[in-house]
């Protein structure tokens, strides 16, 4: 077990910022088309954080020509180039599943204010 271990550590990232479900966040992807790679970058509300350790993964969701869109990142994936947050959000569950029915002004999250302990 202790190998496993040492081996997903060896990969994890260390820079990653702090971020919970509620945030906005602007994902940074490689893509690659055929022989060429290029950057695309993806802002939208984290509305569920799964599992942990090198397996761990955000859905971010974003309203892009009034149609909703999600996406499952692995945070720890080589592809990912980088994540910052781009607002906190105030949240009292760990998954917004409930954003899905909602849009408009609706669907917005408060913000958090103050600069408070980030878990």
């Amino acid at each position: 077990m202790d190998l496993i271990k040492s081996l997903s550590e060896e990969y994890m990232k260390a820079d990653l910022p702090p971020m919970n479900v509620g945030d906005t966040v602007r994902v940074t992807v490689r893509i690659k088309e055929g022989n060429r790679e290029r950057n695309q970058s993806m802002e939208g509300i984290i509305i569920a954080r799964k599992h942990g350790g090198i397996s761990e993964t955000i859905t971010v969701r974003r309203i892009s020509y009034n149609v909703g869109v999600e996406k499952v990142f692995p945070i720890h994936s080589p592809s990912i180039v980088s994540i910052e947050t781009v607002r906190r959000g105030k949240v009292r569950r760990s998954k917004l599943y409930y954003l899905r029915d909602k849009i408009g002004k609706k669907a917005k999250v408060k913000e958090r204010l103050g600069a408070g302990k980030v878990s």
